[in-house]
């Protein structure tokens, strides 16, 4: 018994500590949950998706994908232009303040917000890197437990989106002036291009 705690504790830290560096789909989740936005289906749509990747890994894809590079080449490439194109309008937003107060700001619908959020999950070469390959690779180590390791990834997965997502919504009252809209959406706007960037370059 002792064993199977031990290997879902091994899937949870392992996953927490890829999950929690900075990166586009954790922007995102950030800056709905600040607006106040969707942030329940954004944080089920992002579990949902770690769930799928992660089992996928678990059951081989991984190799697949290791033996075929072409696949993560052609990722890159659409996922560093939808980088750069999604940091150019946070970079435009920015430098409209008359846009970036939450109380005048129409809410985006649903269905653009899940797509922009699969976008930024699924277009992203890393996330099939970190999840499918490498979680993959790790929970297949543990043999029989790999799918109790598999509980531990999915369920860090869960924890950290709930977190970020909710917790973010209690940040709302410092986001009441345009001026800290257009300092976050800057960040934004540089983390995304950046990352569309070095997607390409590196």
């Amino acid at each position: 018994m002792e064993t199977t705690y031990l290997v879902v504790l091994s899937g949870f830290a392992t996953t927490m500590a890829l999950i929690a560096a900075i990166g586009a789909q954790n922007a995102f989740v950030l800056r709905q949950g600040i607006r106040g936005e969707h942030v329940l289906p954004v944080v089920a749509l992002c579990t949902v998706s770690d769930l799928v990747l992660i089992a996928a890994g678990i059951a081989g894809f991984g190799a697949l994908i290791a033996a075929h590079p072409d696949i993560v080449t052609v990722t890159t490439y659409g996922g560093a232009a939808f980088l750069i194109g999604y940091g150019l309008l946070a970079a435009r937003r920015a430098f409209r303040p008359g846009a970036l107060t939450p109380a005048d700001a129409a809410p985006a619908r649903l269905t653009a917000v899940l797509a922009t959020c699969l976008a930024l999950t699924f277009l992203n070469p890393h996330v099939y890197l970190d999840t499918v390959v490498l979680l993959g690779a790790l929970a297949n180590e543990h043999e029989d437990g790999k799918w109790l390791f598999g509980i531990g990834a999915v369920t860090a997965s869960a924890v950290w989106f709930t977190g970020l997502g909710f917790g973010a919504t209690r940040l709302r009252h410092l986001f009441e002036s345009p001026r800290t809209w257009r300092f976050l959406d800057a960040g934004i706007a540089a983390m995304m291009i950046g990352l569309g960037v070095s997607l390409i370059v590196f």
